[in-house]
């Protein structure tokens, strides 16, 4: 367990960020194992889709990216999308033999010796001279707080503790947020519970239309801005809108997306607004999104006052050995296959530039 190994580089995570990057290593003549490591923290292969609840089905993920060099073909629709992308990652990882190391928790990287960054793991601890992080967001799920909260008698849970609809028969239930994940659980909730009710911060904005390259482009320039300036990543939803799909029209129409401002306080038996409005629950299901799993770099100091880490392209400003794959600009599954294979381009550049040159 205390054995330090030496490679070139280390890759944290093994979603499509993490595999993207380590597809381009092996590509550029690394060898995994040997100059690169994988370590994920997951049980199996899948990445954070493995962790998705059951009535996720394939056909209703919206923008699954293949990863480089293997399409993702004749997936079933009706499969859940959890056993699909973990089938296929798992083909992925095998084909181009990339010895992802799991599961590997990955506890704090720190300054090593002679120049190199140390990664302490729950597998012992890697010197490396560079670092990809691909750690996405699973991990650290995001919950507001409210007045009031503890005081709630009734049951809160999180989208990543979400199973599926059928728990929630016959229950009264909030949900709180916005995004995608709210508008899946509201249309799915609908036909099982007494009651549902939707509340978010901002009217949502619903997206008409396909989704184009400049649009896309647009949403990406916006986000990349953001982590330019050394503040947190917004939401994907805060810049694309949600899609209106047939299915999203259907629960207008039924009022399922009724949308209701936030409100003010969580009593025992529901939430408040402040006007004296009441509304009683049995559950809030809290589909706030998630933040970037980033504390084992704490270490490095690489956040910006601001809260963020600045970022030009896939580098950290305060570290060029450390590149974040997955995060801001290219969270999307398309933006991480871009992404690591720019990371890669940097990192051989830089390990060039450090090799002693041969007399």
């Amino acid at each position: 367990m205390n054995e330090l190994r030496e490679v070139e580089v280390v890759v944290i995570g093994a979603g499509q960020a993490g595999l993207s990057s380590a597809y381009h290593l092996r590509r550029t003549g690394l060898e995994p194992d040997r100059a690169f490591v994988v370590l994920d923290h997951s049980p199996a292969p899948g990445g954070a889709w493995q962790f998705r609840w059951p009535s996720l089905t394939y056909g209703k993920v919206h923008g699954m990216h293949a990863l480089p060099g293997m399409e993702l073909t004749d997936a079933d629709p009706a499969r859940p999308s959890a056993e699909v992308i973990g089938a296929y990652f798992d083909r992925y990882e095998r084909a181009f033999d990339l010895r992802v190391r799991r599961p590997v928790d990955v506890r704090a990287v720190r300054e090593g010796v002679g120049g190199r960054l140390s990664v302490e793991t729950s597998a012992g601890t890697w010197s490396t001279r560079a670092l990809i992080n691909a750690t996405g967001t699973w991990d650290r799920p995001f919950w507001p707080r409210y007045p009031g909260q503890e005081t709630f008698r009734g049951r809160q849970l999180h989208t990543a503790q979400y199973a599926g609809p059928e728990e929630f028969a016959a229950k009264r239930v909030v949900v709180v947020g916005g995004g995608a994940s709210g508008t899946q659980h509201l249309l799915e909730l609908a036909p099982y519970a007494a009651a549902t009710t939707w509340v978010t911060r901002r009217p949502p904005v619903f997206r008409e239309g396909p989704f184009d390259q400049e649009a896309g482009r647009e949403a990406v320039a916006r986000v990349e801005e953001r982590v330019r300036r050394g503040l947190p990543p917004r939401s994907v939803v805060s810049v694309t809108g949600l899609p209106l799909n047939d299915a999203v029209r259907q629960g207008l129409a039924d009022g399922v997306l009724d949308r209701q401002p936030m409100f003010d306080r969580i009593t025992p038996d529901g939430v408040e607004w402040s006007d004296g409005r009441r509304v009683a629950a049995d559950v809030i299901l809290w589909a706030t999104g998630f933040r970037a799993a980033l504390d084992h770099l704490t270490p490095l100091r690489l956040r910006e006052p601001g809260g963020g880490i600045r970022v030009e392209g896939t580098r950290a400003v305060a570290d060029p050995r450390v590149h974040l794959v997955g995060y801001g600009p290219s969270a999307s599954t398309i933006g991480a296959n871009r992404a690591g294979r720019s990371a890669v381009g940097d990192i051989r550049r830089l390990l060039s530039e450090e090799l002693p040159v041969a007399a």
